[in-house]
């Protein structure tokens, strides 16, 4: 998109030339929210690109996270922080659909603040940042511990699901190094040992049981030789696990 240069006349008829106003776009979907159009990719990008247009703005970068159930994270929400920085000087606007696309906690509240960053939430209507009036500023923060309560809500819900599926005797999860999914009795999802990767565990406890490991130290060595998740080929983690009622959940 080229840059657009905004000109102010002036009552003499002299002309003052402004510097184009320079901001990025942030836009975020979750595997399940594609499957609406009003939150799929396109529609966001489509949205933001136009406001942009009718603003005069010039779009300098577009940062685009997808959230899956098997990947966690935001990339480019962290490349876009530093993004900011660097070009702090020319580009301190941000242009994203609604609150809850550019929050995910208060941590992220509060990193953008201390950018001193102006933020448009399009849809919402709303442009905030540290000049904001205290009840704009106000309003604001309760939509940000509404967006984290959804956030939170979702976490227990699935936490439920999980319970109550291994409490029917179905494993809620992918398996585990070592193991694999199989459909067990009426179609129950269970877990069996995999003979590709069971060896695996063996050699863990043969070597764990030497004293000579911390569980931090083990991962690293495995994950050194080359050993991974089998659900998504990601790199082992030390994870503390908790077990209530039968069922085992990953910190």
């Amino acid at each position: 998109m080229p840059a657009r240069t905004l000109t102010t006349i002036r009552p003499s008829g002299g002309t003052t030339t402004h510097q184009p106003i320079w901001v990025v776009l942030y836009v975020r979907v979750s595997s399940k929210d594609q499957e609406a159009e009003g939150f799929s990719i396109p529609a966001q990008v489509r949205l933001l690109r136009e406001y942009a247009a009718s603003k005069g703005f010039t779009i300098l970068q577009e940062f685009i996270d997808i959230e899956t159930a098997k990947a966690s994270g935001r990339t480019h929400f962290s490349e876009m922080l530093a993004f900011l920085k660097k070009q702090h000087a020319s580009c301190r606007t941000i242009l994203v659909e609604k609150t809850d696309r550019l929050y995910r906690n208060l941590k992220d509240w509060v990193t953008l603040d201390e950018l001193d960053v102006e933020i448009h939430f399009v849809k919402e209507n709303e442009i905030v940042s540290r000049s904001s009036g205290s009840s704009a500023k106000l309003i604001h923060g309760f939509k940000v511990l509404m967006a984290k309560n959804v956030i939170d809500n979702l976490s227990e819900e699935t936490r439920k699901g999980m319970l109550e599926k291994a409490r029917s005797g179905i494993y809620p999860s992918f398996a585990s190094v070592g193991y694999r999914n199989v459909d067990g009795p009426n179609g129950k999802r269970i877990i069996t040992p995999d003979p590709a990767t069971a060896g695996t565990i063996t050699d863990l406890f043969a070597r764990f049981s030497t004293g000579r490991y911390s569980l931090e130290s083990l991962v690293a060595e495995l994950s050194g030789e080359g050993v991974t998740t089998p659900c998504v080929g990601l790199r082992l983690t030390p994870w503390p696990i908790e077990v209530r009622d039968g069922a085992v959940f990953t910190a």
